[in-house]
């Protein structure tokens, strides 16, 4: 077998002792008692809408049965057109004082989602302030955890490992098989064996001060990961540290198909070599194990190499299926848990194509990232493509 392959397979076995080691750490994580808070200071839950997501009425029913004393909902909308207000209007005609409607006012950056945070954040009543996305669902203790992680002042943002649900179309189930085996485990082995704090955007939470301490949302106005970019701030502006909650939020994807997936993670494989500097960006392909091993076996093309392919292939599915099971209840089906190849060979495609792209298209925009997840205006994405096409022809 040629040395190259050898080293590949190497690689590909590292790959799958750290997601084992992740896998572990994930499930120790999700077993840790949850602690009830001393003090319920009042909380505003900011939630920015963007059209019609799957079963949005069912994922706003979730917040108006949370198990705590005084709470407020803020449902963010850029304008009366977006297809959301008629789900948002009757959700708080249904429950009157619990949901508010906030339309956008200004757009002080080039992120859509933070232009309607910084909105938000100025209507908001209270002093803890929790950012939720549309498609996320929620348990009964899910501000009781919040409070509980925010009585300690070392502690200035409070964030969640994410399990997929509702999964129909192959997208969503790809979707869902990669927040199990790769991003949930990966948020929460970072924290526990790394001390490194990465911060899920579809659940934030952090004190008003905190937050005004770091420049207000109008800090992050310009990044287009400003999750990550707030967990940074966190431990340098504040010097404080991220909590992981230890229940997970329910990600509602249904009927997201093959080509949404890819767009998807081509997207985020951009915002994470821009993030973290193509060094580390690069190396994170040993997390990839299925990927290493396929071009191994592609260069050898001997029957020992396929074996060794086919064990990884089967390895990493169970590592997966391991951690879904840890998320959520059942898990997978052994139908779903087959495309776990497939979702990792796409997911190497949009790796590959992080390594050589600068932009992405989000929300019908397309947009320049920069070192940082700064994002370029509009008309420099623009030049860009004009420019790749330039080269294309």
């Amino acid at each position: 077998m040629p040395f190259v392959s050898v080293t590949l397979f190497a690689a590909a076995l590292l790959g799958l002792a750290v997601l084992a080691v992740q896998g572990l750490s994930l499930r120790r994580h999700l077993r840790r008692r949850t602690a009830s808070p001393t003090l319920t200071p009042p909380v505003s839950i900011l939630k920015p809408l963007c059209g019609l997501d799957d079963r949005l009425a069912e994922n706003l029913a979730s917040f108006a049965a949370l198990a705590y004393p005084e709470y407020e909902v803020l449902l963010g909308l850029r304008s009366a057109d977006d297809a959301a207000l008629g789900v948002a209007r009757e959700a708080a005609r249904r429950w009157p004082g619990r949901f508010r409607i906030v339309f956008q006012r200004g757009e002080p950056g080039h992120n859509p989602k933070v232009n309607q945070l910084v909105t938000l954040a100025r209507a908001a009543r209270h002093g803890v302030l929790v950012v939720s996305d549309s498609n996320v669902r929620v348990g009964p203790d899910y501000l009781a955890e919040i409070a509980a992680a925010l009585e300690d002042e070392a502690v200035g943002l409070v964030t969640h490992p994410i399990a997929g649900v509702g999964e129909i179309g192959v997208g969503s189930v790809m979707d869902h098989l990669h927040l199990a085996g790769s991003i949930a485990p990966g948020v929460v082995a970072a924290k526990r064996l790394a001390r490194r704090d990465i911060v899920v955007g579809k659940s934030m939470a952090l004190r008003r001060r905190d937050l005004e301490a770091l420049g207000g949302f109008e800090a992050v106005k310009d990044v287009l990961a400003e999750d990550y970019v707030m967990g940074v701030m966190v431990s340098q502006v504040l010097g404080k540290r991220v909590a992981v909650g230890p229940s997970p939020i329910q990600n509602v994807s249904e009927r997201r198909t093959l080509s949404d997936f890819a767009a998807r993670y081509r997207r985020w494989s951009v915002l994470q070599r821009q993030a973290v500097g193509p060094l580390v960006y690069s190396a994170q392909v040993v997390l990839n194990p299925i990927l290493l091993a396929a071009a191994a076996a592609a260069l050898a093309r001997t029957p020992i190499a396929l074996g060794l392919l086919a064990a990884t292939c089967a390895a990493k599915t169970a590592i997966d299926g391991a951690a879904a099971r840890a998320l959520r209840k059942g898990g997978f089906p052994l139908r779903h848990l087959a495309l776990v190849p497939v979702k990792d060979l796409v997911v190497g495609g949009a790796w590959l194509y992080g390594l050589a792209r600068r932009d992405v298209a989000w929300r019908g925009t397309r947009l320049v990232v920069q070192r940082g997840t700064r994002i370029a205006p509009p008309p420099a994405a623009a030049a860009l493509e004009r420019a790749v096409a330039g080269d294309a022809a």
